[in-house]
């Protein structure tokens, strides 16, 4: 895109251009509002008990579902280095596919590795493939989904602990089983398999292909190999659009050059820290004690109830400290369109 809106700047269109690149932009990333926040718990919740109760109906459709997603999450994470390595070789021109659209050589190359690496993993069901999928679907949803403030954010983590701390620890009660557990673990039947039994192919075509495992997690082999340790994506990209925010808040502040300095009790190395290094330490100090936790218990726990609390309340106290809150607590990005509140900011 900004390869394309640098020709257009030459031609001599730099309005038309910005225009184009900023709906660009604004149609390809999903900001999260406070509705969206408090009835994604409750949307995740409904998605649980579908695949808890109905899995075996739709599981079929999950996997390609899911293969397909994965596929294209994939190419979006191997972009950057196709376009690294095409760049010496090729110009970025596009190549016409007719109805399909406009390509340009790395896209093609992306979007072929990751098909490969699909239907190897489809082929073979190996773990260290749905890591990786796995990988591509995390960045992928961080990439195209923003938190517009600290409130929105408050709302969902909050929203999202107490649905992972109900459905590990107390959907056993109600439904005779861990719900959260089943679902993640559950493997789901192999297309190949199903459409060899459906076509009534010999025993010897496609019948060897292992279950699957879909990408919906993380999962790191134990030391003896025994059993494998879980990590879901939203342990990872819920608390990664966090990330997102401080992130931008943090360049957004130095970009500003008026910045407001903090309470005099405040020291200047405790100005320098960042609110990006502030919650990644928090990030990593919660899903170390959920890990802990997981060994000392023996049972699976719910990681957000670690890892909320270790990201959200250190960055609430700098915030609170250096007197960001109340602008982190309201969309502080808005503020771009007003003089007196950019030097604010």
């Amino acid at each position: 895109m900004d390869c394309e809106n640098q020709e257009k700047d030459k031609d001599g269109n730099p309005s038309t251009t910005g225009s184009f690149n900023n709906s660009n932009t604004n149609n390809s990333i999903q900001t999260i509002d406070s509705t969206q926040a408090l009835f994604l718990p409750i949307g995740a919740s409904v998605s649980l008990l579908v695949m808890f109760f109905f899995f075996d109906s739709v599981q079929v459709v999950f996997t390609i579902c899911t293969a397909v997603l994965a596929t294209i999450a994939f190419a979006f994470l191997l972009l950057p280095m196709c376009q690294y390595l095409t760049r010496p070789c090729s110009p970025q021109n596009k190549i016409s596919f007719g109805c399909c659209g406009r390509f340009t050589l790395a896209e093609l190359l992306s979007f072929s590795l990751s098909v490969m690496l699909v239907l190897i993993w489809v082929l073979t069901g190996h773990w260290l493939l749905m890591d990786a999928l796995a990988m591509g679907l995390c960045v992928a949803m961080i990439a195209f989904v923003r938190l517009p403030s600290l409130k929105v954010s408050c709302l969902l983590l909050s929203g999202l602990l107490i649905y992972d701390v109900f459905w590990v620890f107390f959907s056993a009660y109600i439904f005779n089983s861990n719900v959260m557990v089943k679902v993640a673990t559950q493997p789901a039947e192999n297309p190949i398999d199903v459409l060899s039994r459906k076509l009534h192919l010999g025993p010897g075509m496609g019948r060897d292909v292992p279950r699957l495992s879909l990408p919906g997690k993380l999962v790191f082999p134990s030391s003896t190999g025994s059993h494998f340790s879980m990590l879901g994506i939203g342990d990872i990209v819920m608390p990664g659009l966090l990330l997102c925010f401080v992130l931008r808040y943090d360049n957004y502040k130095k970009q500003a050059n008026g910045e407001v300095p903090g309470p005099g009790n405040m020291s200047g190395r405790m100005q320098r820290v960042s609110y990006f290094h502030c919650t990644l330490i928090g990030y990593f100090v919660g899903l170390l004690t959920a890990t802990v936790a997981s060994r000392i218990h023996r049972a699976a726990q719910p990681a957000l109830l670690y890892l909320v609390p270790f990201t959200l309340l250190p960055l609430l106290t700098m915030a609170y400290l250096k007197g960001d809150l109340r602008r982190m607590w309201s969309e502080p990005f808005h503020a771009k369109t007003s003089s007196s509140r950019f030097l604010e900011v």
